[in-house]
């Protein structure tokens, strides 16, 4: 077969090949073994064998003579051989016959049958052409193996399959009005897939141990070849332990002994397992390992929550990023650690159903929370640099990885800032008190404003109710003027307890004064804890009238019949 007739293999029109291929098939069955007829194939007995040729009896006058070159090995005498009747009448006077036509015309015969009856016939791969492979069959017949039906996969590589001993299926014997045969390697690897697979479910069962070879890989795992069809070794079965690469564990073309663990006939899915071949080590777990226990293990991976360490192979524990430290503020463990870090850690816990461990990192480490509250104590006084503001207040470094919190209520006794920066910085030295320490929850609570006295509290033993304070007015509102009174604290003058709205709408009171005048008014209501001032001008007025009236009334004590009318009569004269 040439190359051009390899390219050319294919019909052009369906209906006519196949006309065709059916004439080409009548006349193989004319060829087969019948009557004693010219050019048919016959049966006979040998009667003689000679140097040179082979005396063959087919039922005729006379025997048929085979060249002994005709026989790959010289037969013996009463064996049957089939050959093809030449002439019924030589020169000689006999018959002329030949065992190479006649084993040409079976060879023929079982390419007819593979071909009608589906059936594979055995080839050899001897050149890559145009367009597919030449393949070598019986005798000296070639047929053409389309590179589309070569094989079940994608070929890159066409000369690899040159030399190839395989098994094909006949698609056509006939074709472009002569001889074509054309093959299909890949049908018969399909039904040989297709047959070994059916055989496969039937005959396996899953925790059965089936061998295998290693034969592509994908990010979840490798393809293993069990015999034409593959089964599929996730990257989490390769191992007790953790696998980050399948080409880490298993080679290309490497033979393995797998456990079944899954089949899904349906589905045509099969799923295996290398690290089932041995035994599951957190079946042992407890027999090595209790709480508190120091281990050492390898960091095999991190993730934003923690580190995983392998403490033994297929043994792996959680290291919270809680656990890491005792005093630093790590954001990512990647911080104070990288993979393939040894390090030692103690069991916190554990899980065998779940087979989980929590590790801990800082436990095996003194912790210096239990020494801090003698080394600041409550009411100590220290100088600190500010490290970081928020929006409820401020982080103040003590030491190394020890912050004390500086909450915006506790900066000042009078001021109340919409946000701590409006009067704290970043990188400020200020001086501060230690008000509170918790160790359970590591939290140590500073104080600015207890750097002094509380002004509320200085504010109750100075003054009483109904005492009259000067004050300087601070802010106008909509109810009421603010009012600073001595020590810094602010007081509330309430719009009705500013003036009478009888005599005077409160608009036009306020419109009289502005910030920082000056004006007398009673304490109506003091109260510390919820450093809350309650103020009155009005009051004032009231409390004078009532000292003028009660200084009156005792300079007048002989006049019985005087009354509080009189008293008032004598002022509006007045």
């Amino acid at each position: 077969m040439t190359d051009n007739e390899a390219h050319n293999a294919e019909p052009l029109n369906p209906t006519l090949q196949e006309d065709m291929q059916e004439e080409f098939m009548k006349k193989l069955d004319e060829m087969e073994v019948g009557q004693p007829e010219v050019g048919h194939l016959v049966t006979g007995t040998v009667v003689q064998v000679g140097t040179e040729n082979v005396f063959v009896d087919i039922g005729y006058k006379s025997e048929g003579r085979v060249p002994v070159d005709e026989f790959s090995t010289p037969p013996q005498i009463g064996d049957e051989v089939d050959v093809v009747l030449l002439s019924k009448e030589t020169r000689t006077g006999g018959i002329s016959v030949s065992k190479k036509k006649a084993d040409e015309k079976a060879y023929w015969k079982v390419l007819k049958d593979a071909f009608q009856d589906r059936t594979p016939v055995d080839g050899k791969v001897v050149r890559s052409v145009k367009g597919g492979f030449e393949v070598q069959l019986i005798a000296d017949i070639r047929g053409f193996n389309p590179i589309s039906k070569m094989d079940n996969r994608r070929i890159d590589e066409p000369e690899e399959y040159v030399g190839l001993d395989s098994k094909f299926y006949v698609e056509r014997l006939y074709s472009e009005n002569r001889v074509n045969i054309i093959l299909s390697r890949r049908a018969w690897l399909e039904e040989e897939t297709k047959l070994a697979k059916e055989g496969f479910f039937q005959n396996v069962a899953i925790g059965d141990e089936v061998e295998g070879v290693v034969k592509s890989f994908t990010s979840f795992g490798a393809f293993i070849d069990l015999g034409g069809f593959d089964g599929l070794l996730h990257i989490n079965d390769m191992s007790w332990g953790h696998v980050t690469r399948p080409k880490d564990v298993v080679k290309k073309g490497e033979t393995l002994k797998l456990k079944v663990i899954r089949m899904e006939p349906e589905e045509q899915k099969i799923n295996l397992s290398l690290r089932h071949m041995t035994p599951d080590p957190w079946s042992t777990f407890e027999d090595k390992y209790r709480v508190d226990d120091i281990v050492s293990g390898k960091v095999t991976k991190l993730t934003d929550f923690g580190a995983f360490i392998e403490i033994e192979e297929g043994i792996e524990g959680l290291a919270h990023i809680s656990e890491l430290s005792w005093v630093k503020r790590i954001n990512h463990p990647k911080e104070v650690l990288a993979p393939g870090d040894e390090v030692e850690t103690k069991i916190l816990d554990y899980d065998l159903a779940q087979g989980r461990v929590s590790l801990g990192i800082k436990q095996v480490l003194p912790n210096p929370w239990e020494d801090l509250p003698e080394k600041y104590p409550v009411g100590m006084r220290l100088s600190r640099v500010i490290k970081k503001i928020t929006n409820s207040g401020a982080f103040i470094e003590l030491e190394e990885g020890i912050d004390g919190f500086l909450h915006v209520d506790d900066i000042s006794w009078t001021e109340r800032p919409r946000h701590p920066s409006e009067l704290l910085e970043e990188g400020q030295e200020i001086e501060c008190v230690v008000s509170a320490f918790d160790v359970e929850n590591r939290n140590i609570r500073l104080s600015l404003k207890q750097l002094d006295e509380d002004p509320w509290a200085g504010l109750k033993r100075a003054y009483s109710n109904r005492t009259i304070i000067e004050g300087e007015i601070t802010n106008i509102t909509d109810f009421g003027v603010f009012l600073r009174v001595p020590g810094g604290v602010e007081g509330l003058i309430n719009k009705n307890a500013l003036v009478d709205p009888r005599t005077e709408a409160y608009e036009q009171a306020v419109g009289k004064l502005k910030i920082g005048d000056k004006l007398s008014v009673v304490i109506t209501e003091i109260n510390p804890p919820k450093q809350r001032l309650g103020l009155s001008v009005r009051e004032v007025e009231r409390k004078e009238q009532r000292e003028e009236l009660q200084k009156y009334i005792h300079d007048n004590d002989d006049e019985a019949t005087f009354t509080l009318g009189d008293f008032l009569k004598d002022k509006s004269e007045t």
